[in-house]
């Protein structure tokens, strides 16, 4: 159902270089790109895109918005969180069980959006 989600960003070439390794980590590679506007990532599901915002206006992480990366089992989960502390992300919540089977861990990208890795089981 979902296609594609873009987060706002002021410096595409950072947040390229980011997202890059960062997805890498999960096969993904850039399918999409339109200039110094849009970048696009895909391992062949829907795709994560950053983008510069149409308004013109800079690009500000929303409060209580988050993508959530489902990436195959715990060991990536862990693999994403790290990787993305290691590239300048920050902590939002380490791995660990929450809730039954679900398993995540929650961190920022360098634009300050909230993005989660989970597998559940």
């Amino acid at each position: 159902m979902i296609g594609y989600v873009t987060l706002g960003s002021n410096d595409r070439k950072k947040a390229g270089a980011f997202y890059d390794e960062l997805l890498g980590l999960l096969g993904a590679k850039r399918v999409m790109e339109d200039g110094d506007r849009l970048i696009l990532w895909s391992n062949g599901g829907p795709m994560l895109g950053v983008i510069a915002p149409y308004d013109g206006n800079p690009a500000k992480a929303g409060n209580g918005n988050m993508v959530a990366l489902a990436v195959g089992s715990r060991e990536n989960v862990d693999k994403i969180h790290a990787k993305a502390l290691a590239l300048g992300g920050s902590d939002e919540g380490a791995p660990g069980l929450r809730g039954g089977n679900f398993y995540g861990a929650y961190f920022r990208d360098l634009e300050g959006n909230k993005i989660c890795a989970f597998h559940m089981g």
